[in-house]
């Protein structure tokens, strides 16, 4: 049989066609693919609103703002710990914002309760106004009276979720910025905590042991670490013969008695401090998420830091700042004052504490310490946080002025 070869012409022009064809397909295949990354890309962050913030005993932040079409001016705790947000029930009330009934309920350290909510309501901050808001309605008497500012709501994930925020505690600044592309300073630590409501994160609390566990990223909590009790025993924690001092708190629901201590060491990503001051209570409504979850760290550790918080991408940015150094408060006094009624009040006195040593009683008006008659219980608050300091307290009992000298103790 004869076999016959294709032309030479033919050939060449099927070539060139198919060559022409793969080009076509490439060049097609290359446009789609920059088509897609441009649909991709994320627009840059657009700062939206810079304003000061105030910061109380334990690095706990005040910002104002007011709501809805009311002009009074309100102070909002910035709370990373809080799932929501949140308005003061007596707030509520002078506001005459109507509420409406939930089924829903909120834990903290003294209790669970069903909350009530203000719905659609706007949030003015200097700058920005955060719409459609959804307020729940709590009982922020006590904490008023700890700081002796008045707390008309707390602000937490309902703002944080909506924005990045960056929180400057050298000079006391905050910023929001739109949800977009970043770039995070050079320097310090990018954080990818688990965030649904309250951002978790990993740690390591070395003392009679090094144990790594995951606690809520808490800047509403005026202190350093809490843990529960069942997390200390259960993982050995502490020290056998760690130093145990009987104090008080207080949160949702009210007061509860636990233990303050120290810890060797805390440590998460590069940083690591140590001597730290930690809380232990019985988590009887399980607020800190026992096993899951050991504790929290609050915001005598974060103000250490300016912070960025980007919730859209779960991270949190972290720089040592000019406070990163700075002695934690080791001082114990073993007593309770509140700011009731223009008055600092004694209402707390534990037995054995240097309050009782002294001769402080419940029910007693502190007027002056040290000759420092400014009434101000945040300046009251400070000298009573130096371990070691003898502090002449002039008390007023049955309306007569007494001067007393109490010694603050060390927890260390």
């Amino acid at each position: 049989m004869t076999q016959h070869k294709p032309h030479s012409k033919s050939t060449a022009r099927y070539q060139k066609f198919l060559n022409a064809l793969f080009i076509g397909l490439s060049l097609m295949a290359a446009h789609v693919n920059v088509v897609a990354q441009a649909d991709s890309v994320i627009a840059p962050s657009v700062l939206i609103a810079k304003f000061s913030i105030k910061l109380l005993t334990g690095g706990v932040v005040i910002i104002r703002a007011t709501v809805g079409d009311k002009p009074d001016s309100l102070n909002f705790v910035l709370d990373t710990g809080s799932g929501g947000i949140s308005l003061d029930s007596s707030t509520v009330d002078y506001l005459q914002l109507p509420p409406v009934d939930s089924e829903r309920t909120i834990r903290g350290i003294a209790g669970i309760r069903k909350v009530k909510f203000i719905r659609n309501l706007t949030l003015h901050l200097p700058g920005l106004d955060v719409e459609n808001l959804d307020f729940h309605i709590n009982d922020y008497e006590i904490l008023t009276n700890v700081y002796g500012v008045r707390i008309d709501g707390i602000i937490g994930y309902s703002f944080f979720s909506r924005y990045i925020v960056k929180i400057n505690y050298d000079v006391n600044m905050l910023e929001v910025w739109r949800q977009g592309a970043i770039k995070y300073p050079r320097q310090g630590y990018l954080m990818k905590p688990l965030i649904s409501s309250i951002p978790i994160m990993n740690a390591t609390i070395k003392d009679a042991y090094s144990v790594d566990g995951n606690f809520y990223f808490d800047t509403g909590a005026g202190l350093c670490l809490l843990m529960s009790e069942d997390f200390a025993n259960d993982k050995k924690v502490i020290k056998k013969g760690r130093k145990m001092t009987l104090t008080q708190a207080e949160g949702l629901g009210g007061k509860k008695t636990m233990f303050v201590t120290t810890v060797k060491q805390v440590k998460f990503g590069p940083f690591k401090f140590r001597k730290v001051p930690a809380h232990i209570f019985k988590d009887e409504f399980n607020v800190t998420a026992y096993p899951v979850l050991g504790g929290l760290l609050g915001n005598d550790i974060f103000r250490r830091f300016n912070l960025v918080l980007n919730y859209a991408t779960k991270e949190i940015h972290l720089l040592p700042n000019s406070h990163y150094s700075d002695e934690f408060d080791y001082s114990y006094t073993g007593m309770g004052i509140y700011f009731i009624n223009g008055d600092i009040v004694v209402e707390d006195v534990l037995a054995g504490s240097p309050a009782e040593k002294a001769g402080i009683q419940i029910g007693d008006k502190i007027l002056a310490v040290n000759k420092n008659f400014t009434n101000n219980i945040q300046v009251y608050k400070n000298m009573f946080q130096i371990p070691g300091s003898k502090l002449n307290v002039i008390i007023i009992r049955g309306g007569l002025p007494i001067t007393l000298t109490l010694k603050v103790k060390s927890i260390l």
